[in-house]
């Protein structure tokens, strides 16, 4: 199995440390809005992986957090007039009916951030003792020159990370740190907000510790897969990096990084701030859950690409030829064996998970059952064999 690994930025063999368990931590949302097509290619991408990873023989531990305290949603509940919990747990409902009605197979962490406040005070409090981040007024912040390595996983210039916090949640101009890039590891208290008791004042945790926090309660000092959308890379998943190794002393927090380029729609970022989003639940109003996830599935995750309106409709033959393939009452096995055209769609997806030529070879499998099946061939090795190919897809209508 070979993935594409953002940190070397090359396409590398992979396997679990341990060479039995993947640990994978994937970010989740922040439930102020969920879930549009963005989110869907992101979840639908790791469920391929731990599909595929347990087919291999693996065991997969599998944490997906949900930042329920962050600026966005409190920014949100203040718009709403709506208590910021209330307001998480209304969007996290949502999430999981959404990902349940795509046969996303289940996570089996689920952290929320507002319910880790200990362990991240236990890592300030470590990285300041180290001298890796310092308090001023009651809030922490990491101090990224005592990391040398900063920057390794995005590989951007100081400049452009200069740009690029601004706009994604930080603020380069913070008077109260010792430089621009430093970042935000604790809160300090402000006026209207929910806080949390630590050694510095009443505050809250900062984004970027948060997943450090559940990555390390829940999978442990270091990780096998670290994913997540590719718009998180800087400055999240690049600070999650300098402050894990640091608390640690471990090195690396994670062996691959995994990132899902954007989906765009009409030739925009799909993103709640540019209100372009297009939802699962609109979408599956009309469509099927199969059909929806053969057309994101036919790009790949690693390649930017314009959501179409009639995307999912134009899978939906192929959803049904899918269905009636597996479907078919066939006597016995038959001669009809697929394990050739099998191994060519297993290859695709251990290729870095090429989607695209997977659901093509999925197309041709179905094709070769219905033709036999007409011939009036039994098919039922066949059947067998294309079932097991459409589980990676958690595709529903060929269970």
């Amino acid at each position: 199995m070979q993935l594409y690994n953002t940190l070397s930025g090359t396409k590398e063999p992979f396997a679990p440390a341990d060479g039995n368990t993947v640990r994978m931590y994937v970010c989740g949302i922040t439930p102020y809005d969920t879930t549009h097509m963005g989110h869907a290619m992101t979840y639908l991408t790791f469920d391929v992986i731990n599909r595929l990873c347990q087919h291999l023989g693996w065991r997969v531990k599998y944490v997906q957090n949900v930042t329920d305290i962050d600026d966005d949603i409190l920014r949100k509940a203040n718009e709403l007039n709506e208590r910021w919990d209330l307001l998480g747990d209304r969007n996290i409902r949502q999430f999981h009916e959404d990902l349940n009605a795509l046969n996303i197979l289940p996570m089996d962490v689920f952290p929320r951030a507002s319910e880790e406040a200990e362990t991240i005070v236990e890592m300030c409090q470590k990285l300041i003792a180290s001298g890796n981040a310092y308090e001023v007024d009651g809030t922490v912040y990491y101090r990224v020159a005592s990391y040398p390595d900063y920057g390794k996983l995005s590989k951007y210039e100081t400049d452009v990370m200069h740009e690029l916090l601004g706009e994604r949640g930080g603020d380069p101009s913070d008077t109260r740190k010792e430089a621009p890039l430093d970042f935000v590891l604790w809160q300090a208290a402000q006026p209207g907000e929910p806080t949390w008791d630590s050694p510095w004042g009443k505050g809250r945790p900062g984004w970027h510790i948060e997943c450090s926090a559940m990555a390390y309660r829940y999978l442990g000092p270091q990780i096998d897969i670290h994913g997540g959308g590719g718009d998180l890379m800087y400055p999240h998943h690049e600070s999650e990096i300098a402050q894990s190794e640091c608390f640690t002393g471990l090195n690396p927090f994670s062996q691959f990084w995994v990132h899902v380029a954007m989906v765009r729609y009409e030739n925009e970022k799909m993103s709640k701030s540019l209100g372009n989003m297009v939802f699962v639940r609109e979408v599956l109003r009309t469509q099927t859950p199969d059909a929806l996830r053969l057309y994101l599935h036919s790009n790949h995750y690693r390649d930017e690409f314009d959501y179409l309106d009639d995307g999912p409709s134009r899978f939906e033959q192929l959803a049904k030829d899918l269905k009636n393939a597996s479907r078919i009452d066939s006597d016995d096995e038959g001669t009809l064996d697929l394990q050739p055209i099998s191994d060519e769609f297993f290859d695709a997806l251990k290729d870095d998970l090429n989607t695209p030529v997977a659901v093509q070879i999925l197309g041709k499998m179905a094709s070769e059952v219905i033709e036999a099946a007409v011939a009036g061939d039994s098919v039922g090795k066949a059947q067998d064999q294309l079932r097991v190919a459409a589980s990676m897809f958690g595709l529903q209508g060929t269970r």
